[in-house]
Parts: structure tokens; C-alpha cells; sequence
């Protein structure tokens, strides 16, 4: 190579690099998701740091390296003032280690990298799953089982299953089991229909199968009645519904201004991650009395999500997910479709990942947000006691939702975040999607004679009881940062003079304040009490502490053995809900490594250190769960079912915050009468 033209590659590569530079020292919300940019910037600055072992180097993960928390709040209180650093968090997979990197995006530079080495394995990518689902197409004793069966190979596909732990002792191998699925007679509904008996173990580093089972055979569940394509479906069809619109002739009454959103008394900022999908933060409601807007969340996403089936059998036993820490929500979001996963008024953000090899993946349309009426009422009040005279007031309510779908392998998660006007946040979760089913030879329930884990929900069919535990990580600032967690218990009081009451009990409150974590685990069910988080710094002009009161959802506890190993994992969900000082680094409730863990990085592990929480900066979390028992309604495909719990002003506000708020404008239809009807 000739001088000039080293001369012409250096140059080419330096513009390169401050290009890059440049679109990622634009100024940012500190908080703002990584941008396409600053992906690919990421992956120069770490691969010419192992110029000699590019081709060994994967990129598990790649996302912002959060701020301390001070520093972006200073930001945020005067926007005009220097931001903190930007850096990313990187772990990448190298000569079989897990390296965490921190860089540094506005000089180009490798802050830290150590290399990890306790238990644990980080996010799969969806690179090496799709790499190692090919492994079997051309593995001899896979193809010969496959024959075996009579079915065609080209009608096979295989999917990836995490291994678990459970009980070993030194660190093992990074592997995956591979489970296969039959898809013949045009079918594309593949998990309803697996092929039994075989396993295949891939070794990721090695990207190798080390291991093979064939154990048994069962039948081939049908393909008969399980497509869900609507251009397959036959007559006679199911209900009809009319159309319905939700029609905004002024436009949308939302903002958003890069990932801030702006509507009625409510602003936040909307973020993304590759493991934990949506990151709501810094949202704050206006205040009409104190003409401000007041704090309320700092920072909220889904932490882990932990899926536990209950067959113990050789083929099943293993199947305990992390969905969140092992297969990622962020990394599972799927792009949503207009009309159909929103309405017709909904907005769309994209979102960015990196793939194995550094470089950007998009998700288009990963988000939506939109304005939501539903014929739900704000509040009413009709007043008939009054001589001669009716008074009847209605608020009709409006809120803002936003939405991101995951799916991860079979499960469809709908995962919605709702605003209103009232101060309160709903978060809701709907599941819907395949069931996780095995192939038996039991055609008929009366058949069974053994405990198959299930429910019989078509020939050759069962669907496996599991369960759904979602976690959410909420950094609650009400009204800033130093927070206490308190339980008003409701007790029962019996009246024991019978001549002060003609009653003889009524129910009143007892207030305890969690004075360290170990007083903040709640079990919910056992006892009826009022959780909130309080500011015990910020009274209302009647004396009372400003807070938010959690509203749970069902409560559904873990049934598992505190002590068996996919449990001791999960060891998260043992309360419903935790209290646990801020700490920047106790983010994920399971544990940064979760592929393969033991249960010594999790949430229930920090809490051990019973630190003191009253009067601090605090995070509430807490867990919905799902005792799922499939019905032959879940089959082929199942109607969502949904959950979720609410965070509501409690003494936030002087009176109610919602009082002046003005109905939505009439809109006249042309078909569209207002005679009422006898």
C-alpha cells in the first residue's frame, strides 16, 4: 500500500470518528436512550481496543450507563447548565469471559473494563439464538430422529430455552437447549405443536452441539384448528363489531419532544433499554394551587420478569425463565402495528439495540402513544336532595397511554403505562399469545390416570401450569428525593363500653413506618393495610404528610419451595412488595447476570443488609403475579388477560387536583343524536 493512499485511509477514518463524535455531543436529556449513533461509536471505540480479536468479541449489551442521580436533577433544574457525561455500559463476551466496559462517548475512551467472574451469564443475543437454531439442520443424529419420526426436516423448527441452575457447583459451560417444533401442513402456529423426546444442548462460545437426547416418542399434536391467520379463516365467522374512532379534530394534545412528553399536568420522559424495553422517568405534575410542577416518579421499568413452569419432568424441569435478564424485553419488542396494537390517534417512536457484532438494530414503530377515552368517567356527581331542582355534573376521563409489545418466544406482552389527569399512574400488563404446550398421547380427559402438570386442550395436547411474575423497579421522588415507606394497617375495634355505641367494632388505621428494608416487606393478603410513600418534609396546609398510595393488583405468591433452585433465584418474588435505599447499581431485582445464576445478585440478597430507608431516597418494588391454568379458551391462541396496580396522589394535592378540568369538545356526527329515548 502506498503512502497516499495510508495517508488517505487515516484521514477517511478520523472524519469518521468525529462525525461520530459529533452526533452523539448533541445536547441530550441525560436520560435519552442511545441513539443510533452513539452505537456505532460504541462498537469503534471497543473493537480498536481488541484490534487482534475482533472476530471473538459479541456484544451482549449496550445501553446508557445511567447518570448519578444528583447530577441529573442539578441538570434538570437548570437544562442551560453542562449535562453530565454520556457513557454507555457495555458487557461483551471475549475468549469466553464477560467483560464490563464503561465508555466514555464525548472522549472516545474505555473508563473501565473488568472482567467478570462470579456466576451468571449475560443477555442472550438474538444473533447467536438464530445462529444456534440452525445447528440441527445438519446434525446427523438429529436429521436420523427426525426420520424416525416420519416428519419432514424441512418442516422442523427449533428454538432456544434457557438451562437454569440447579444445585452445581462449579461454573458451567454458556449452553442452550434446543427444543423442536412441527409446522407442516401450512401451519404457522409452531409452539402448539412440538415434536417430544428430543433435546439438543449448543454450546454459545463454541457454537456447537455438545450434547443430544432422543428419548421418546408421543404423536405430533394436529395442525387441525390451531391457525390464527384471519386471511385462513373459514366460516362461520365469530361476533361482529362495528368500528369504533376516537376522533380529535384539534390533534393530538400531547407533545413530544425527543423522548419528553408533554400533556395536560403531566411531563416524563419516555426511555428504551435492550433488557428492560420501556424506562419511564422524571415525570412531574403541574400543581394548580402552587401553579408548579411537583415530582413524582424518577425513574420506572419492568425489572424481571420470572416465569416458572410446573412440570418436573426431564424434558421440563428446566423451563424457569428470566425473561427480562435472559432473553430481554427491550431486545423481544416488536414493531406495532398502526389501527390494529394502537388507534387510529396514536403517535410512534422507534428504538435502537445492538446487535452481537456492535452494530445499530432499529425496531421501528417500537412504541406508540395516544390519547385514550374509553367512556370512562373522571368524576360525577348527581344532586336530587335539593327542593325543585336536579344538578348533574360529569367529567368524562381522558388519559394518556403509553404502549411497547414483547414478545418473547410463545408470550405476547402488552405493557402499558397510563397518565391521568387525576395524578395517578396505571400500569398494565396483558398476556396473550401461545401457550408453552407438550405432546402426549391422551386424546380424551378421562383418559389420564397420572398427574400430567396441565390441562388437556386439544388431542395429543397439554398446557402447562407456570406462572407470570413481572417486577417493576419505581423510584419514587414525591416530592423529592428523601421518602418514607408507610403501612397504615386496618384494625379491628371492639366496642367495649355497650353503652357509648350501639355498634359493637369498627375498623380504624394504625400507622408504622418502615424504619429499615426488613420492616418494608410486604406479603400482600395476610394483613389489609394502606401502603404509601410519603414526604414527611412536605405537609398540606392541614398538616398532612404529601404522598402516593400503591394500589395493588390480585395478589398471587409464589408456590414454590423457598429453598428449590428456580426459587432461590427468583427469591425476588417472595413479597409482594420491597423497599430498598436508591443505589445506582441495584437495578435489576435479578441479579446483571441472570443466564444460569444462583440466586447471590438479586434483590432479595441486597435487602439483606436491612438498611435504613426512612427519610432517604427510596425505591418501591413491586411484583404481579399469574397463577396460570390453561383452559381449552387459551387454544390456539389466547385472549388477553390483564393485570395491573396504580399508583394514586394520597394528600398530594390541597383538594381534588381535577375539580376545573374542562370536558373534551363536542363533536358533532352527522348520524349521531342526543334525544334521549324512554
Amino acid at each position: 500500500m502506498s503512502s497516499a493512499l495510508k495517508i488517505m485511509l487515516l484521514i477517511l477514518v478520523l472524519l469518521s470518528l468525529h462525525t461520530l463524535s459529533l452526533a452523539s455531543s448533541h445536547q441530550h436529556h441525560p436520560l435519552d436512550p442511545l441513539t443510533r449513533s452513539e452505537f456505532t461509536l460504541v462498537r469503534t471505540i471497543v473493537q480498536k481496543s481488541y484490534p487482534r480479536s475482533i472476530h471473538n468479541l459479541t456484544f451482549q449489551y449496550v445501553g446508557l450507563d445511567e447518570p448519578d442521580k444528583p447530577r441529573v436533577l442539578a441538570w434538570l433544574s437548570n437544562p442551560a447548565s453542562k449535562p453530565p457525561p454520556r457513557r454507555a455500559f457495555v458487557i461483551t463476551r471475549l475468549s469466553k469471559k464477560s467483560h464490563e466496559i464503561v465508555v466514555d462517548l464525548s472522549t472516545r475512551l474505555i473508563v473501565s473494563d473488568v472482567v467478570y467472574d462470579g456466576y451468571g451469564y449475560p443477555l442472550l443475543t438474538s444473533d447467536e439464538q438464530i445462529a444456534a437454531i440452525t445447528l440441527p439442520q445438519t446434525y446427523e443424529p438429529f436429521i436420523e430422529s427426525v426420520k424416525k419420526r416420519g416428519l419432514n426436516l424441512s418442516d422442523v423448527v427449533c428454538s432456544t430455552f434457557t438451562v437454569g441452575w440447579f444445585g452445581e457447583v462449579k461454573i458451567s459451560a454458556r449452553v442452550l437447549k434446543l427444543l423442536c417444533f412441527y409446522t407442516d401442513h401450512g401451519t404457522v402456529n409452531l409452539y402448539v405443536r412440538p415434536v417430544e423426546g428430543i433435546t439438543l444442548v449448543v454450546d454459545l462460545d463454541e457454537m456447537k452441539i455438545v450434547e443430544y437426547y432422543d428419548r421418546f416418542r408421543v404423536p405430533v399434536p394436529k395442525a387441525e384448528g390451531t391457525e390464527y391467520r384471519a386471511s385462513k379463516m373459514k366460516p362461520p365467522f365469530g361476533p361482529h363489531l362495528n368500528g369504533a374512532a376516537f376522533l380529535q379534530p384539534d390533534g393530538p394534545g400531547f407533545n413530544i419532544d425527543g423522548h419528553t412528553v408533554s400533556w395536560a399536568n403531566w411531563v416524563f420522559h419516555v426511555g428504551y433499554d435492550v433488557r428492560a424495553g420501556p424506562i419511564i422517568s422524571t415525570a412531574s405534575i403541574y400543581d394548580l394551587d402552587k401553579q408548579t410542577h411537583r415530582r413524582v416518579l424518577y425513574r420506572g421499568f419492568i425489572s424481571e420478569l420470572f416465569v416458572p413452569y410446573m412440570d418436573p419432568t426431564e424434558e421440563w424441569y428446566y423451563k424457569t425463565f428470566f425473561d427480562s435478564g435472559e432473553f430481554g424485553f427491550g431486545q423481544s419488542a416488536v414493531s406495532l402495528e398502526p389501527f390494529a396494537d394502537c388507534p387510529s390517534n396514536a403517535e410512534f417512536l422507534d428504538a435502537y439495540y445492538a446487535g452481537a457484532d456492535g452494530l445499530p438494530v432499529k425496531i421501528s414503530n417500537a412504541f406508540c402513544i395516544f390519547e385514550r377515552y374509553a367512556g370512562n368517567i373522571m368524576w360525577r356527581h348527581t344532586e336530587l336532595e335539593i327542593p325543585n331542582e336536579v344538578i348533574r355534573e360529569v367529567r368524562p376521563e381522558v388519559t394518556l397511554v403509553v404502549r411497547m409489545v414483547a414478545t418473547v418466544g410463545n408470550y405476547d406482552y402488552i405493557l402499558d403505562w397510563e397518565f391521568k389527569p387525576s395524578g395517578s399512574i396505571k400500569f398494565g400488563v396483558g398476556l396473550t399469545g401461545v401457550l408453552e404446550v407438550k405432546g402426549v398421547t391422551y386424546t380424551h380427559a378421562d383418559h389420564i390416570k397420572e398427574d400430567v402438570y396441565g390441562t388437556l386442550l386439544a388431542d395429543n395436547t397439554i398446557g402447562v401450569y407456570h406462572d407470570h411474575f413481572l417486577t417493576y423497579y419505581l423510584d419514587l421522588d414525591v416530592d423529592g428525593e428523601p421518602n418514607s415507606f408507610i403501612k397504615k394497617k386496618l384494625e379491628k375495634i371492639q366496642v367495649i363500653d355497650p353503652h357509648s355505641s350501639p355498634r359493637k367494632s369498627y375498623w380504624t388505621t394504625v400507622s408504622e413506618t418502615a424504619k429499615t428494608e426488613s420492616d418494608a416487606r410486604v406479603q400482600l393478603g395476610l394483613m389489609q393495610s394502606e401502603l404509601t410513600v410519603v414526604n414527611t418534609n412536605k405537609k398540606t396546609k392541614l398538616g398532612n404528610d404529601v404522598g402516593y398510595r400503591l394500589i395493588p393488583g390480585s395478589a398471587s405468591h409464589p408456590l414454590l419451595s423457598y429453598d428449590d433452585y428456580p426459587q432461590i433465584r427468583g427469591a425476588f418474588t417472595n413479597n409482594d412488595v420491597w423497599v430498598t435505599p436508591y443505589n445506582k447499581s441495584e437495578k435489576w431485582a435479578g441479579g446483571l447476570y441472570v443466564d444460569q445464576s444462583h440466586g447471590d445478585d438479586t434483590l432479595a440478597t441486597w435487602s439483606l443488609r436491612n438498611r435504613d430507608i426512612e427519610n432517604k431516597d427510596i425505591v418501591l418494588w413491586y411484583t404481579i403475579g399469574f397463577h396460570h391454568v390453561p383452559c381449552q379458551e387459551d387454544f390456539p391462541v389466547m385472549p388477553t388477560l390483564s393485570a395491573g396496580f396504580e399508583l394514586r396522589p394520597t394528600n398530594f394535592f390541597e383538594s381534588n387536583p381535577v375539580l376545573k378540568t374542562k370536558a373534551p369538545k363536542h363533536v358533532d356526527w352527522s348520524n349521531c343524536s342526543t334525544t334521549t329515548h324512554p
